[in-house]
């Protein structure tokens, strides 16, 4: 059998390794575009604002291929795949033939619209080496201009704040983090970046940057003009898809996938932050570019590539995240579309807590939590697991409420997923 993997990401790390496991004669090959070992992505960050050193990010070892007998091929990257023909090729005019294939190619930026985007310091912050050209360029940046309030735009601004950068942030929706948080806590949010010397401007986008062989400056659709000797793009991602035949392999926002990981064309799988899949809390198909969905999908396309019969029952999305002195915790739908679904919230500005449960036919389906987050955890379980919930009305807000109470035959289950057993 021949099993080929494209992305070193972690959702092709454990499919590697899962191959490996249930076939160890089979012949494995690896195409990816980074040389370097596998790491921790969601941890660039902190390498960037100096808690950590590239020396702390890699998650396998220098000989992890070679232990695992794969053949890798790093630095290439996949330009065209033939699903019908069997055959992909990368941009060396390397021809590699397969019977079984994991597409785990991840995510690439967004790419914007505006002039001046070829000027020197004008960044991405998506892989190991964005961060590390950022920082060989530091030198005699005093401001910096974050394009976009997400994750990776709070993650950049933070990081250059603590690096001593004076840091302006453009948001185009009304509040930070809007994918992950609803109105209410963007504005908790704001106010805390902007306590803590943040420049926020919402609803401002950039029409062209200046500057003679690097960036200085960057002009507004509204008119004004922002100093800037480092800019840094993060208006999200979109799965990499470019190499993909889409009359042969289904694509909409991601690679399409069935329950098994199995993507329009037997024997050919995705998963990782290129697969739509199914989402546990929308009901529906979805991309969640996150770490814990690409692990668990590595290893079940892993599988059944390897032959066994798994079926993967779906992603949710969840984040847990600190924000100078606020812990942020959201998970499934946290702004419904209709009126169709029960909202509950809290709010005590003298604690400085807020909490949103958003409830379908009885069933938890979407959370949001400002400080006092230690129940978060088994609630989005409960999320994840589709459970209906007999609500006992505002009492589910209140930070003393035991999630125990909902479920009194399960208190094993939730004393379990507390500890982490």
């Amino acid at each position: 059998m021949r099993y080929v993997v494209i992305g070193n990401g972690i959702a092709g790390v454990h499919a590697l390794e899962t191959i490996r496991k249930l076939d160890p004669n089979g012949s494995i090959t690896l195409v990816a575009g980074e040389t370097f070992p596998p790491y921790c992505r969601p941890m660039i960050s902190l390498v960037l604002d100096g808690s950590l050193t590239e020396e702390d990010l890699p998650v396998r070892g220098p000989d992890f291929y070679e232990a695992l007998g794969v053949e890798a091929f790093v630095g290439e990257h996949v330009v065209d795949l033939d699903a019908e023909r069997r055959v992909l090729t990368t941009d060396r005019n390397r021809n590699i033939l397969f019977d079984r294939l994991l597409i785990a190619s991840g995510a690439n930026p967004r790419r914007i619209k505006a002039q001046g985007l070829e000027l020197g310091r004008i960044f991405f912050m998506r892989n190991q080496m964005h961060v590390r050209d950022m920082i060989a360029s530091l030198d005699g940046v005093e401001e910096a201009l974050v394009l976009g309030g997400g994750l990776v735009g709070f993650k950049a601004a933070y990081s250059l704040m603590k690096r001593g950068v004076r840091v302006t942030m453009l948001i185009r929706s009304g509040y930070p983090l809007s994918m992950q948080v609803d109105a209410h806590a963007g504005s908790m949010i704001l106010d805390e970046l902007v306590k803590n010397g943040l420049t926020v401007r919402v609803g401002a986008e950039v029409i062209a940057f200046e500057g003679n062989g690097f960036v200085r400056a960057a002009h507004l659709e509204d008119g004004s003009t922002i100093s800037c000797g480092m800019v840094v793009i993060g208006k999200g991602v979109r799965p990499a898809t470019s190499f993909l035949r889409t009359q042969q392999i289904a694509v909409d926002l991601g690679v399409l996938v069935d329950e098994r990981l199995q993507t329009s064309v037997p024997g050919i799988f995705a998963a990782g932050d290129v697969a739509e899949h199914y989402d546990v809390a929308r009901k529906s198909r979805w991309v969640n570019a996150i770490w814990p969905v690409a692990v668990e999908q590595g290893r079940v396309a892993g599988m059944n590539m390897a032959g066994r019969d798994v079926s993967y029952k779906g992603s949710l999305s969840r984040n847990v995240i600190r924000i100078f002195d606020l812990d942020v915790l959201t998970g499934g739908l946290v702004n419904p579309p209709d009126d169709s679904y029960l909202v509950l919230t809290r709010m005590d500005p003298r604690r400085r807590t807020y909490r949103k449960l958003v409830f379908r036919d009885g069933r938890l389906v979407g959370l949001v939590m400002v400080n006092e987050i230690e129940q978060g955890g088994v609630l989005l379980s409960l999320i994840h697991g589709g459970h209906t919930l007999p609500i006992e009305g505002e009492a589910v807000l209140e930070p003393s409420f035991n999630v125990a109470r909902l479920f009194p035959h399960q208190r094993g289950f939730l004393q379990a997923r507390r500890t982490g057993k």
